[in-house]
């Protein structure tokens, strides 16, 4: 670990109904500079899966739109593709929500526990895994990360159809409210609710305040048992 730890953040476009959630992304980025860290924002070079129109909820016929493109808005515009992430130059991975998590990073939101994963996304995460950094994920996130991982113990908050499609792809859930947490020490994730509940703001805030902590806390767990190898 460097002094200062590193976070790669895996974006998924720009807007809650068919990006990443614009809330939860830059309370993301806020939380992990207020708690000494540092970011860089990813997001994978392909089309979204649709267009959604946000002052309706309809999707937008006839338009397209890039993730990585939509992604630099909320990066302002110092993003890479996905292709790009080294684990080795990070000490954790965060994955804020909203639908984009289910619409391009994969195809949870149409096949539920049958989704694939967008092959780029699918490496990264493996990436980081198998390089033993922890993980974090917001909202709808984890079910993602289960997909991946082929299990684990997460939580999207309380949603019971969710619950149930972690369950198939081989993850545990545990039910939790506004702001909480759940660790997996053996996988190294950690995740939270946030928009998966009915939430203000400030909740939004306190739920990526505490995993950006709990990823922090892993951080300088590992860089002290590798301290204390090295010296034994």
């Amino acid at each position: 670990m460097s002094e200062t730890p590193r976070f790669a953040v895996l974006l998924s476009g720009c807007g809650v109904y068919d990006g990443a959630e614009i809330h939860e992304s830059v309370l993301t980025l806020l939380a992990i500079d207020r708690q000494g860290g540092r970011y860089q924002c990813f997001a994978p070079d392909v089309p979204q899966m649709h267009v959604i129109d946000h002052r309706t909820g309809n999707p937008a016929e006839g338009e397209s739109r890039n993730v990585l493109t939509e992604a630099a808005r909320i990066a302002r515009g110092t993003i890479e593709d996905i292709t790009a992430f080294d684990p080795a130059a990070f000490d954790a991975l965060i994955l804020p929500g909203g639908f984009g998590a289910a619409k391009n990073l994969c195809t949870f939101a149409v096949d539920g526990p049958d989704c694939s994963v967008t092959p780029t996304v699918e490496a990264a995460i493996k990436a980081a895994h198998g390089a033993g950094l922890p993980i974090g994920a917001l909202c709808i996130a984890p079910a993602l990360i289960a997909r991946v991982l082929g299990g684990g113990t997460v939580t999207i908050g309380s949603d019971a159809g969710t619950a149930e499609a972690i369950g198939a792809m081989g993850g545990t859930h545990t039910v939790t409210t506004h702001a909480e947490v759940v660790v997996d020490e053996a996988h190294k994730v950690v995740s939270s609710p946030c928009y998966m509940l009915d939430a203000a703001v400030s909740q939004i805030a306190d739920g990526a305040e505490n995993t950006v902590r709990r990823l922090m806390e892993m951080i300088r767990a590992g860089a002290s048992g590798a301290a204390q190898a090295r010296t034994a």
